[in-house]
């Protein structure tokens, strides 16, 4: 049996009349600071993806020009990648979902063979508060921004290797940012078709209604609840146990 993802942070304040409506219609799913994060890195992301591609399409070169301001940005705009998501280390709640997509238990396994199967059937894809598509996107494209940071490092400062090893860091540089674009437009266009999904990024709240259908196993902290200050991590594990 799977049990829910449960916020067992102390009891909140009584809420008043108006907060409890709006309990009954939004839920909170992120806090400012997860924001923050995500839109300073899509920012950082979308600067490198374009900037790359002014350097390797003759197109895009023609019509944007000055290369080396081009090369500048993509440089710096790699190298940044990393930054939002360091700083948002110094947010409970930021470092609290991290943990959750760090974790893949049965439902999971579950979600990504009804995901395979094509199976939308209310109930076929058991997910918490990040579904196992989810989690699998975050992991690889962490991985993917490592290895691009690394190969750049070494065709940027070309003292730092022999020639053969910044060949194949060119290499792998160059083909791997071109899958980072492709899954990148996935994901975009995943948002894209998700209208709620973006309103969970743009405001911090999504509807209680949808949060129950897409995330049956995620229980959110009340929508009043977001002038509290968070508890301490143990108490906001949100950990999916799951017992047999």
């Amino acid at each position: 049996m799977t049990r829910p993802e449960t916020d067992t942070s102390p009891a909140p304040r009584p809420a008043s009349p108006g907060e409890r409506l709006a309990d009954a219609v939004r839920v909170r799913r992120f806090t400012p600071a997860e924001r923050w994060v995500h839109r300073t890195t899509a920012f950082l992301m979308g600067l490198c993806v374009l900037t790359a591609a002014c350097l390797y399409l003759p197109e895009f070169a023609e019509l944007v020009g000055r290369r080396e301001l081009v090369v500048r940005l993509h440089e710096w705009s790699g190298l940044l990648l990393p930054v939002p998501v360091l700083a948002g280390l110094a947010s409970r709640a930021f470092r609290a979902d991290l943990r959750l997509l760090n974790r893949f238990g049965p439902h999971d396994r579950v979600w990504l063979r009804a995901a395979l199967r094509r199976d939308a059937r209310p109930g076929s894809r058991p997910a918490g508060k990040f579904n196992a598509g989810q989690k699998t996107y975050a992991a690889w494209i962490a991985g993917a921004v490592l290895v691009m940071l690394g190969t750049g490092l070494l065709m940027w400062f070309t003292d730092l290797a022999p020639l053969v090893w910044r060949t194949s860091a060119t290499f792998v540089h160059d083909w791997l940012a071109l899958t980072v674009g492709l899954v990148l437009a996935g994901h975009i266009g995943m948002a894209l078709a998700r209208p709620e999904s973006r309103r969970g990024l743009r405001t911090g709240s999504v509807d209680r209604e949808w949060a129950e259908r897409e995330h049956p196993l995620w229980r959110p902290r009340p929508h009043s609840d977001d002038s509290r200050p968070e508890p301490p991590d143990k108490a906001r594990d949100d950990e999916v146990r799951e017992t047999t």
